[in-house]
Parts: structure tokens; sequence; C-alpha cells
């Protein structure tokens, strides 16, 4: 058992997600850092599609009621088991009624916190991961709440550090045409290829919101709302655009006007970094 003495700004249980639902238009959500999570799997000796916490930004405090190992990856943040500074990256063995504090993100946005046997709360349409928008899944977690560990399955890995890259200050982003590109003027998509964007404060799990130079419409009005993917780059009013991550909602009224390849890179963006797009031909 896990109990969170405090939850952060945003801590959320997460695994690798429901991508095999998407024909019916259900969000993939999971793990952000997709990669991060397998990382912290590993070290612990976790099946990789075990569910951890994502913590964002503000990091958290938690309490092991039994004995066991935890890793943290993902965001650069300071690492303390009982006041004593402990190594993130690595496998930790940690004794019962150990209190385990994973500070703010020093670089980057999102850490993981991966336990052997994993968090074993109830799995909604073959994942537990928690949705956001949708409400699939476990709420986000809150002080006091109490996570069950499921049984271990393996042993720690035999590893004392792991490399773990620092987050990019610029990020250069595939796009290819969406299915509304021909609702904005060729400066829209001129100005999407050549000029730079920088993360909003206001981005979530739900997309990264970009701030920069506004992308001009040649169709005035809205769409009825319709499908939308991972990774599509919708417009709204204001001329912003916006790069739905995993728990992107199923429809949408405003204009796609690309897709991004690959979402992965914004997942530890954090606010202020500059985000360039280039065509799928570089």
């Amino acid at each position: 058992m896990i109990e969170i003495l405090r939850a952060g700004a945003l801590t959320t249980v997460q695994d690798q997600g429901r991508p095999g639902w998407a024909h019916l238009g259900v969000p993939r959500s999971g793990a952000l850092d997709p990669a991060a999570l397998r990382l912290g799997n590993r070290l612990v000796g976790n099946p990789e599609a075990a569910a951890g916490l994502e913590i964002t930004l503000t990091g958290c405090e938690l309490r092991l009621h039994c004995a066991g190992t935890v890793a943290v990856t993902g965001a650069e943040a300071d690492v303390r088991v009982d006041r004593r500074p402990a190594d993130p990256g690595r496998p930790l063995s940690l004794p019962a009624g150990a209190v385990l504090r994973i500070g703010p993100a020093r670089h980057g946005l999102r850490s993981y916190l991966a336990v052997s046997g994993g968090i074993a709360v109830e799995p909604v349409l073959g994942s537990r991961a928690t949705d956001t928008l949708s409400g699939l899944g476990p709420p986000p977690v809150r002080d006091g709440d109490r996570l069950p560990i499921g049984p271990v399955t393996g042993p720690p890995a035999p590893v004392d550090f792991t490399a773990a890259p620092a987050p990019a200050a610029e990020l250069r982003l595939t796009l290819r045409p969406g299915p509304r590109d021909d609702w904005f003027t060729p400066v829209a998509w001129h100005r999407l290829l050549h000029t730079a964007y920088q993360v909003s404060p206001m981005s979530d799990r739900i997309g990264a919101r970009l701030l920069g130079a506004p992308l001009p419409r040649a169709v005035a009005g809205e769409l009825p709302s319709e499908p939308v993917v991972l990774g599509a780059v919708q417009v709204p009013a204001d001329g912003q655009p916006l790069i739905f991550l995993a728990d992107h909602p199923t429809t949408g009224g405003y204009p796609v006007v690309g897709v991004v390849d690959d979402v992965t890179p914004l997942a530890q963006a954090s606010p202020g970094t500059t985000v360039r797009f280039h065509g799928p031909q570089r």
C-alpha cells in the first residue's frame, strides 16, 4: 500500500494507455513520457505495462506501508528517502514505513514513480491510466489517498545508474497537413513551418498550447464536432495552435491544420520551450 502524503499540482496513475480502443473514439491516455515509465518499471522488476505515478512539476510525497523497491525517472528532480538524499534513475530499496519525497522538476516537467508490483488500481477498458478529460480510470491522486500495490513479479535490475537525456530547449516536430488545412491561408502554413512557437503555461495532459504567430483562416465559421487523433494541431478562434496529447477529446469543433508525427517530446516540455515545425520531407 502507498499512502499519499502530498500529491502536488497533478499526480495521476498511468500505464501505457488504451491504444487498442482508438477505433471506438476512446482516448489513448497513458503516460505522456512512456519511455520514462517503461524504464522505471524495468528498474524495479515490473513488466513494462505496469502502472506507476506520473508527477507533474511540483513533486509529491508518499509513504510505503510495506518494504519494496521504487525508481524515479523522467524529469530531473531531487529524491529523498526519510530526508536522506537518494538517486533517481536507479532501483531504491525502501523499508516499510519509509517516506519518499520527490522534489519539483528542475529540468523537464513530469517525473515517474515505479514501485515493485505496480500500482494495482482497478483497470478500466484494459488500462489503469487516469484520463483527466473523460474521467476514465482512477481520479487524480489526492492527499491522503491510499493506492494498492500488486504482487512482485521479478527482481530489481542490477544497475547502479541510468543516463537520461536532458530535455531539449527547442523541439523540432514533424508536421503533416491535416484534414482541414484548406481552411487556412497559405500564410498560415508558411508561418507554421518558418516561425518559432513557445509552449504556453496553460498546457496540460489534454494538449500543448502554443504561443506565437496566429494562423489566419481562409474559411470563416466553425465545424460540426468531428473526431481528432493524437498529435492533431487544432486552431481555436484566437489563431494559436494547440497540439492534442494523450487525454485529448474525442471530438472538436475547430479545424485541424496538421498532425504531428510524434508528440512524446512534448511530455517534458516546460512552459517557454521553443517548438518549431518542419514538413515530413526533412
